[in-house]
């Protein structure tokens, strides 16, 4: 089930406004089994083929007015292949427009709809909803979760879409209760798209829209949205509150107060000229969110030195209730994209989001494929997880879009970990030399095949050449305001871009490094992986972050520790010891001479029958000579030809029944 964080109780304004209706249909008038489509002159499907696979069929099995209903589900990966539109007639975008469906949706599943902001359907998004086992979710395709809340599962509930669309300002009701209020990004409205996603089941009955004209009072301020800033508790924010001139009459001064918590925080804003239908937006002082469901209550008043023409929306209550996260957990997202995909710009600005709006709980890294920036071994390992470019995984759970992140970060930052992490450093600014230990102290007892990986990622990267540009299908706005790429050319040259998240280097590999951690482990043991990288000159230490993983014998990520290398040193090196067998891992892999030139002889101890494999890759993980031996026991030497390696670090590293032993080898 969806974990709702926020919940916005709105506007303490009038009841849901009552209106003639413009269009009205409860499917009762047409044959039960039989498609939608070709009984009706409003409804039809995106791709406009009615009465095939796209369509919708009449159902008697269930409905909020007896007999019939429309019945949505899917199990494809993508969704589908239903796909109903009701185009509203018009293009509205001035007056106040309702649109109030009768919803079912089975235990445990979720249902889907967005609405069109344009009579060209597929090129704009007004709006997405979002059900989800009695989770809903609002967004409008640029703002994610502008409004949160529950609805009733396994029963008939009503969904109601109210937007003044002179005011920018949407709202949102559960049987006439209103759920939400926010400033929407677009602001017109063609028609309704009903499209089940993976695991929805829903009924829709008594489907209505509306639309009126709205004049405009000469003196009115509106409380139009709040923003806590944040959704974890313990989070430090600077809550921000959307104020809107609702009226005819330019705002110049009022004054702002926000109740939270027990504390009053205010602000008096003066000489602004904030003009008809203008947003004016203002900055609360630093708070801390607190655990448990509380309300915020703004308060606007002394408007333009006195009262305003309506005060019923000079106040909002907002029921805050952020997510408690579990002790020490962070989540990875590692997004799949490339320079040559033109929807990826969309994975870039949702990670950004991520890592503004969730320092402290998140890990983000951008794995490149098939461009400059691309490390092939975590490429590859990404690569078999995903079905296409932009995707993301969060702590490896399954493959998502990279706007639809949430749903699996809050769950996963809710999830007690197995093991905490914690990344110590050494850095040498003269070799570059980083040597890296992820120390994982378990906070619960384990059983099987857990392993550590370790991660580099760097912001700020730039590059020149055609590698470097990025394509773009938001160029010239046609398809959404995508975090400033809608006024980028396509390609975006390389001089204008700049990178962040980049995965520079995996190690040892995708899956983790085995033996580490023990197939039992207790509360409180501590174990410690180590692993050694030299940084090109090319890349900025200062811009770098280190992810040490724990990964579980799923291959889900279990938990990570996210740290810079300044703050790795100061937490300072552990040195990890293993044995197998009561044989010390320093003593079964000896590489010499050590650092080499021409030629290195690799030395191996097997202490028991094992499947043995030896490596050798690159500081990026990347393997350049490898060979399976097949079943072994005892010992072994075996020469390697190192005059055709450029000078640098290298890992050697011996596998034996999956447990992989690394060593440096520096070439000079």
């Amino acid at each position: 089930m969806k974990q709702t964080f926020l919940i916005l109780a709105g506007l303490l304004l009038t009841a849901p406004i009552a209106t003639a209706q413009l269009f009205s249909d409860n499917f009762d008038n047409y044959a039960a089994g039989s498609y939608l489509g070709p009984q009706s002159t409003a409804w039809s499907t995106w791709s406009g083929t009615e009465g095939g696979t796209s369509d919708v069929t009449i159902t008697n099995n269930n409905a909020a007015s007896a007999p019939n209903s429309i019945y949505f589900s899917s199990t494809a990966a993508g969704g589908g292949p239903q796909d109903v539109v009701l185009n509203f007639g018009q293009l509205y975008n001035t007056g106040i427009f309702t649109l109030s469906a009768d919803f079912y949706v089975n235990a445990g599943k979720g249902a889907y709809y967005n609405i069109q902001g344009s009579q060209t359907i597929g090129s704009i998004w007004a709006l997405n909803v979002n059900l989800d086992a009695g989770s809903l979710v609002i967004d409008d395709g640029i703002n994610s979760n502008l409004c949160t809340g529950n609805y009733p599962e396994a029963t008939w509930f009503n969904l109601k879409i109210e937007a003044n669309l002179t005011l920018h300002v949407w709202k949102a009701y559960i049987n006439n209760q209103l759920v939400g209020t926010w400033v929407n990004g677009v602001n017109a409205v063609a028609s309704i798209d009903i499209y089940p996603l993976q695991n929805d089941q829903y009924y829709v009955d008594n489907v209505i829209f509306d639309h009126q004209t709205y004049t405009l009072p000469n003196l009115n301020a509106m409380v139009a949205s709040l923003d806590m800033g944040g959704f974890i508790a313990g989070q430090t924010t600077n809550p921000t509150v959307s104020i809107l001139n609702a009226g005819q009459t330019a705002l110049t001064s009022f004054n702002v107060n926000v109740n939270y918590n027990g504390q009053n925080y205010s602000q008096n804003i003066t000489g602004v000229n904030v003009a008809s239908i203008g947003n004016y937006s203002v900055t609360i002082p630093t708070l801390t969110l607190a655990a448990g469901a509380m309300n915020a209550v703004v308060t606007i008043s002394n408007i333009n030195g006195g009262n305003d023409d309506n005060a019923a929306d000079n106040t909002l209550t907002q029921e805050v209730n952020p997510v408690v996260p579990a002790a020490g957990k962070i989540v990875v997202g590692e997004e799949a994209t490339g320079t040559w995909c033109q929807w990826c710009p969309r994975g870039a600005v949702f990670m950004d989001k991520f890592q503004a709006d969730y320092a402290g709980y998140w890990a983000g890294i951008a794995v490149h494929n098939a461009d400059p920036m691309t490390v092939t071994d975590y490429d590859a390992g990404i690569g078999g997880l995903i079905g296409g470019y932009p995707s993301a995984l969060v702590d490896r759970l399954g493959d998502v879009d990279p706007s639809q992140m949430g749903t699996d970060f809050f769950t996963r930052l809710q999830t007690a970990p197995m093991g905490v992490i914690t990344n110590g450093a050494t850095w040498d600014p003269a070799t570059r030399e980083l040597n890296i230990s992820v120390t994982t102290n378990m906070t619960q007892a384990t059983t099987g095949a857990y392993t550590v990986a370790c991660v580099l990622t760097e912001d700020g990267v730039t590059g020149s050449g055609a590698g470097y540009n990025q394509a773009n299908a938001y160029a010239g706005g046609n398809n959404g305001v995508m975090g400033g790429f809608e006024a980028l050319p396509s390609p975006v040259p390389a001089a204008q871009m700049v990178y962040d998240h980049v995965a520079r280097a995996i190690a040892p590999s995708f899956t983790g490094q085995t033996g580490v951690i023990p197939t039992s482990t207790s509360v409180g043991s501590t174990y410690t992986a180590n692993f050694s990288f030299t940084l090109p000159s090319t890349w900025d230490e200062t811009q770098m972050h280190i992810v040490g993983m724990l990964i579980d014998p799923q291959g889900k990520i279990d938990n990570a520790g996210y740290t810079n290398i300044d703050s790795a040193v100061i937490n300072g090196y552990v040195a990890g010891v293993e044995e197998i067998s009561g044989v010390l891992l320093e003593q079964m892999l000896v590489v010499a001479p050590n650092p080499a030139t021409d030629f290195t002889n690799i030395t191996m101890h097997i202490p028991s029958k094992a499947q043995v494999s030896l490596k050798v890759l690159d500081a990026k993980g990347s393997i350049l000579q490898g060979r399976q031996y097949g079943s072994l026991q005892g010992d072994f030497e075996v020469g390697i030809n190192t005059s055709n390696f450029a000078a640098g670090l290298y890992l050697v590293e011996l596998e034996m029944n999956g447990q992989r032993i690394q060593k440096k080898l520096i070439i000079r």
